[in-house]
């Protein structure tokens, strides 16, 4: 891309409109190109302006954001952050915008909020280097998995939601224990380990701390406080660690952090690195690589942002690259994959 990038706002508070344009103009790196307060001013300005980006609101007249990025994602599929609010109800339809393809969002703050949109520019700035596609079915639940003594991690960031809810779709009932580190705000992981209970065949919360680790769990790493670990004790019992130390690799929950504790498993882990801005995750990655654990990385090509899995193939921590369709199938194969000198 040439020059900054190009940046349409739609949202139907005239205030609103006025705060991201000020936020976004007083960054070299973008250009706001125009404004639209509901769904068909915005189409019509997508065809006269071409933006890289465009910020959505949420709530909107006639056509709510949602049932615009639905069709925008369908017929013309391009970088869009939500704008949203924090409330429980803002997470879930923020999480089903994301779901539907979103790169990312941001909070709502206050007019006169000295911190309201701080993250703005950076988020922008990435959404427009950002490729997004058309929405694939994900594979059939898996029905001929045998349960091995594998345990996975899977790491994501940016492009996340939606590249889980792929992997995670074909996950049995009985599928291995699976830990998972998403950049999140705290608001948001609740609602999304819910989400992926609704939608997945396994059991998936919140991580806890203590909380065995077996099969059939997928363990969701809060969000905003903590890093989530995992703990192995006597007699092979594993269990979820969550730990208050301040953010590694920029982020908390870190996805090195992660890693990292999987790796003391060796051989039995399975380290999943999905698509995400940044390196968080590539040297945990390579931790695991190094005491035998299976690694996998989202390829380029199905990538939202390729950040996290060039990084990380980029330090040889990965063992496989592949589509987003073909991780959930090849996570289950590892997984059941007997460990060498098992009985």
């Amino acid at each position: 891309m040439s020059g900054p990038a190009k940046v349409l706002i739609v949202d139907d508070s005239a205030t609103m409109r006025a705060l991201l344009r000020s936020r976004i103009a007083a960054d070299p790196r973008l250009l706001v190109v125009g404004e639209a307060a509901d769904a068909d001013a915005a189409r019509a300005a997508i065809k006269a302006l071409n933006p890289d980006v465009i910020t959505l609101d949420i709530e909107m007249p006639r056509m709510n954001g949602l049932d615009f990025l639905e069709r925008l994602m369908r017929l013309r599929p391009m970088p869009v952050v939500m704008v949203s609010s924090l409330t429980s109800r803002g997470a879930e339809l923020t999480l089903a915008a994301l779901e539907l393809g979103a790169i990312d969002c941001v909070a709502k703050g206050g007019p006169a909020g000295a911190d309201a949109f701080d993250d703005l520019a950076d988020i922008l700035v990435v959404a427009a280097g950002a490729h997004p596609r058309m929405r694939e079915a994900p594979a059939a639940v898996a029905s001929d998995y045998v349960a091995g003594d594998r345990v996975v991690a899977i790491g994501s960031s940016t492009g996340g939601v939606e590249a889980l809810l792929h992997v995670l779709a074909c996950f049995p009932a009985n599928c291995p224990p699976t830990l998972v580190t998403q950049h999140m705000p705290a608001s948001f992981t609740a609602s999304f380990a819910a989400r992926l209970d609704r939608v997945c065949a396994p059991e998936v919360s919140e991580a806890q701390d203590g909380a065995d680790v077996v099969p059939g769990r997928i363990y969701l790493a809060p969000g905003g406080a903590t890093h989530l670990t995992l703990q192995s004790g006597s007699g092979g019992r594993l269990a979820c660690r969550l730990t208050a130390e301040g953010p590694v690799s920029g982020h908390r929950p870190s996805v090195d952090v992660l890693f990292r504790s999987v790796a003391a498993v060796g051989a039995r882990g399975v380290g999943v690195i999905l698509t995400g801005m940044g390196r968080d995750g590539a040297e945990g990655l390579l931790a695991m690589r190094r005491r035998g654990a299976t690694t996998i990385a989202q390829d380029e090509a199905t990538s939202i942002v390729y950040g996290m899995p060039r990084a990380a193939e980029e330090l040889g921590a990965v063992e496989r690259v592949l589509p987003l369709h073909r991780i959930g199938p090849a996570v289950l194969r590892a997984a059941a994959q007997p460990l060498q000198g098992a009985a």
